[in-house]
């Protein structure tokens, strides 16, 4: 008793030593904060939005609502359950947010922010690859999955543990747990089926992108030849091209392959399939074969479409040309079917490298394309997905730095309109600037996946499933 006694009082007067402002004087500029949390719209369910003032200062106040933040130093952490009880009374309402800060002895007073909480929820768990940036070290790549509500990580896939092996993203079907797969590359590869926590590996041969059907019964791919080529401009260190590619789609229940010479046209490169929210149509990306690498500014892929019959198993034979004003790649459609979302360069299809990538967002009704001036960035931003409600989508921004990608969420209101992105929250306000990996090809679920990187290291043992 008396050792907790004393821990009680040595905090207490470390709660007494935090300063408290006072003769404070206003400034019109908002607070210098990392990441970039000022007026920006988050869901109700979010994990506390941490930060840092990025300045020399002694001690730190921050007023969001009812709730009042002092520490010293220039972090701000927010008490877990003090902030869900924050964002509960606060739902549908816009939260004042005032910083002040204790910099060379004087208290500064920066302009007041706002968030906006919404009681539209995000799906709460987060898949990601962890990559080095350069992408020079393929063998070093980890998947991660993080509870999005608070900070809690557990790995599905891990180098040491899966022989320095590369690894593809992990894609959900229908955002559900239940169902999804991820790639392991090399020798005695596969791809990881999960299945209700069962895992198994299939060989369906060449997949590199692919995609869930809504009934889960048919998994949309492509095949590529993958040449990296390095740029000797600092801004585009490196691009990656097809020397060929192709899509299929791959029967789960029968394990065959369905073909369309439509879908294999040796005078095209086609590539990034995804299927519609209803099923009913393959999206991907097609682009007329150019010579590599010396065209490569050339190389120029449309948005285009093609029927598919979920109940026969069988492609259509018309492709409909939706958008070709810019290179496209990574077409994602909402679960409610109204909005594509996919990424636009100059040229090529690796828009990791390229600062002009942008997301752009066409209505499927109307064909109306918003080019999400108030998501983009001077930087890439690419590789995303879509929350089950389809009121938000998370994707992978380097504008911080140019180097590193992060997770950004951003909120789509029933009217269509995008909101101004939010990075994810970490425990750490300092993470970032002492994270040397790259978020890549960030993926939303509605649930924990029941396997991790033990799981996926058995089953790369088993004997695989051969599709034909």
């Amino acid at each position: 008793m008396r050792k907790l006694l004393v821990y009680i009082g040595f905090i207490g007067l470390i709660v007494s030593c935090t300063p408290t402002p006072e003769n404070v004087q206003k400034s019109d500029a908002l607070p210098p904060i990392y990441p970039d949390y000022c007026d920006v719209t988050i869901p109700e369910n979010i994990a506390p939005l941490n930060f840092l003032l990025r300045a020399d200062c002694e001690a730190i106040e921050v007023k969001t609502g009812e709730l009042t933040l002092n520490a010293s130093g220039n972090e701000a952490v927010f008490d877990i359950d003090d902030w869900k009880t924050l964002m509960q009374q606060s739902t549908d309402k816009e939260v004042e947010v005032t910083v002040t800060a204790l910099i060379n002895g004087t208290w500064t007073q920066y302009r007041s922010f706002k968030w906006q909480v919404v009681k539209d929820k995000i799906d709460p768990y987060l898949t990601y690859r962890l990559i080095e940036p350069d992408y020079e070290i393929w063998n070093h790549v980890q998947i991660q999955q993080r509870c999005v509500e608070n900070f809690d990580v557990n790995a599905l896939g891990h180098y040491e543990q899966l022989e320095n092996r590369c690894m593809n993203c992990h894609t959900y079907a229908n955002q559900d747990p239940q169902l999804s797969m991820m790639y392991v590359r090399g020798p005695s590869g596969g791809a990881i089926l999960n299945q209700h926590g069962q895992l198994s590996k299939l060989n369906i041969p060449g997949s590199v992108y692919f995609g869930f059907s809504p009934s889960g019964r048919y998994i949309t791919y492509s095949t590529q030849k993958i040449i990296p080529a390095f740029h000797s401009l600092a801004s585009k260190r490196l691009e990656v091209y097809d020397a060929a590619s192709n899509v299929y789609v791959a029967d789960m229940q029968e394990h065959r392959v369905i073909s369309s010479p439509l879908l294999s046209d040796s005078l095209k490169f086609e590539t990034f399939p995804s299927f519609s929210s209803d099923g009913k149509y393959i999206y991907y990306c097609s682009a007329d074969t150019v010579s590599l690498p010396q065209d490569i500014k050339n190389l120029q892929y449309s948005l285009v479409r093609i029927p598919f019959d979920e109940n026969t198993g069988t492609i259509g034979t018309k492709i409909d040309t939706l958008f070709s004003e810019r290179s496209v790649c990574h077409p994602r459609i909402s679960p409610d079917g109204k909005f594509i979302l996919y990424t636009v360069a100059d040229y090529g299809t690796f828009p990791i490298w390229h600062p002009e990538a942008d997301l752009q967002m066409m209505n499927l009704q109307t064909g109306a394309v918003d080019t999400l001036g108030i998501v983009n960035s001077p930087k890439s931003d690419t590789y995303h997905s879509w929350s089950s409600n389809s009121r938000w989508f998370v994707f992978a921004s380097k504008r911080d730095d140019g180097l590193y990608g992060k997770p950004y969420f951003c909120y789509v209101d029933k009217d269509g309109k995008a909101h101004k992105p939010f990075c994810l929250p970490q425990k750490h306000p300092t993470f970032y600037d002492n994270s040397l990996k790259s978020f890549n090809a960030p993926e939303i679920g509605k649930g924990k996946l029941p396997f991790d990187v033990n799981d996926v290291v058995k089953a790369m043992k088993q004997e695989p499933v051969t599709f034909e």
